[in-house]
């Protein structure tokens, strides 16, 4: 299985090793920068614009807490749905234990919040201070008017983009367009200016100010992966068989004529990596799988003339001379997993009842009617889950025949709650003890007729009627 160390294993174990300087990486190109920068798009896409769309006249996406409603596009649900809300995170584990199987941090360093807003904040770090060599320069000069100018421009851009990140993220749980209107007029509740300036420091220190730190420190995922990937895994790999030994050389001389391997030992792998490791050091817990070494890599191996791949995604068993397998019991049994609770969910969501029912009995033990009949009176609670109006009526079912005082039936619009008082009367003769079970039915009468029901108690005297 393939084992994990960490950078600071190996910093420790380097002759002189002291704390590593602040990770300035250096602008590259390549094809999976173009790959993650394509996901990121659609990723930002997805996050800043969903908030904007509207369905059947609300937003198409809001978790509103106040109202104890979460509506995804065409479906709403209820906390009584908690479960369903449960599974998909379920499932989102499992997908993420399948993909870190298959091709281990690539979750990371592609679709990752922390790892995207953090190229998002390097890009506004390099437009407003330059690339790497510039930044250094700039981190050690004095303050001067220019240094000042610079990072009051790359901290403005940063806090823009908190802010936006910030309102956008409070906008999936109170309606975002009133939630623009109130910040920009001031009247925005305590509660949505705390969650606002919350977020938005968040993202400022977390992509900022910490970036690579959340990844070591605060997110546990680098340090149970050792424990998922095997060595059938395609990981980023250096292949030191081939690399080393490492050394300059000019590039007209092959690495035959001068007893060195492939790697010309540039260390661009090292300045372009966002958490400041050497992938040739072996695969560590701090690599995020963002293959930023390997477009760099590539990058000097066409300009070397030499072939592409010295740094890849490879598995272990392939750099050991093999031939890796992509199927294997473990990733079968992930993927299938995956795909059952995929079918539990989704038969889950189709048949859950869209009406609920529950029945409250009064405290008040019986009375008798003014006919000589026992009279219980309840509570009905009815809620709409659906998305459309329901036309819904009310039937009891119980020892005999009953007599029932309130309305017959009620109309209730898409997502509409509503209680109704109710009385039943049984003639003393049809209850055979003190206690019978009756049950309470609420059907629809609109589309598929769905019929809901509900068991309660209906008590009376022990000893028959009163004289």
């Amino acid at each position: 299985m393939t084992q994990l160390i960490s950078a600071k294993q190996i910093d420790a174990c380097a002759p002189g090793a002291h704390a590593k300087p602040k990770i300035q990486p250096r602008y590259f190109t390549g094809f999976f920068r173009r790959l993650r920068m394509a996901g990121g798009a659609v990723l930002f896409a997805l996050y800043f614009g969903v908030a904007w769309l509207n369905w059947g006249g609300r937003q198409a996406v809001l978790w509103d807490l106040s109202g104890k409603e979460f509506h995804i596009f065409a479906a709403t649900f209820w906390p009584e749905d908690l479960i369903l809300l449960s599974a998909i995170l379920l499932i989102c584990a499992f997908g993420l234990f399948f993909i870190t199987v298959l091709a281990g941090r690539v979750w990371c360093g592609y679709t990752c919040p922390q790892s995207v807003w953090t190229w998002l904040f390097l890009w506004a770090e390099r437009v407003t201070e330059g690339d790497r060599s510039k930044r250094i320069k700039l981190d050690n000069a004095p303050l001067s008017f220019h240094k000042f100018g610079r990072r009051t421009a790359k901290h403005g851009l940063w806090l823009l983009i908190s802010l936006l990140t910030a309102v956008t993220f409070v906008g999936y749980f109170t309606p975002i367009r009133d939630l623009v209107v109130d910040i920009a007029l001031l009247e925005a509740s305590g509660w949505a200016a705390f969650w606002v300036f919350f977020f938005t420091a968040a993202t400022y220190l977390n992509a900022g100010w910490l970036r690579e730190k959340v990844c070591f420190h605060m997110c546990p995922y680098g340090r149970f992966q050792s424990s998922m990937v095997d060595a059938d895994s395609l990981v980023i790999t250096y292949d030191a068989e081939r690399g080393d030994p490492r050394g300059s050389r000019r590039k007209d001389q092959k690495p035959s004529a001068t007893g060195l391997g492939d790697c010309i030992d540039c260390q661009l792998c090292v300045q372009v990596c966002p958490t400041g490791i050497d992938i040739r050091d072996g695969l560590q817990m701090e690599c995020i799988g963002c293959a930023a070494c390997i477009d760099a890599c590539d990058s000097i191996m066409d300009k070397m003339g030499y072939d592409r791949g010295l740094i890849r995604y490879a598995s272990e068993r392939e750099l050991d001379g093999g031939e890796s397998r992509i199927l294997r019991p473990r990733l079968i049994g992930y993927f299938l997993l995956l795909i059952l609770m995929i079918g539990l969910f989704s038969w889950g969501v189709a048949s859950r009842p869209l009406i609920t029912l529950d029945v409250e009995r009064d405290r008040g033990m019986y009375r008798f009617t003014s006919s000589g009949q026992i009279e219980n009176s309840y509570l009905i609670k009815v809620r709409n889950k659906s998305s459309s109006a329901r036309h819904l009526v009310i039937d009891v079912a119980g020892p005999g025949r009953s007599t029932i005082q309130g309305p017959d039936g009620v109309v209730l619009a898409a997502g509409e709650k509503a209680e109704v008082p109710m009385s039943v009367a049984y003639d003393p003769e049809t209850l055979s003890g003190n206690r019978a079970d009756i049950r309470v039915q609420i059907r629809s009468l609109d589309g598929a007729g769905e019929t809901v029901a509900e068991k309660t108690t209906f008590v009376g005297p022990a000893s028959g009627p009163a004289r």
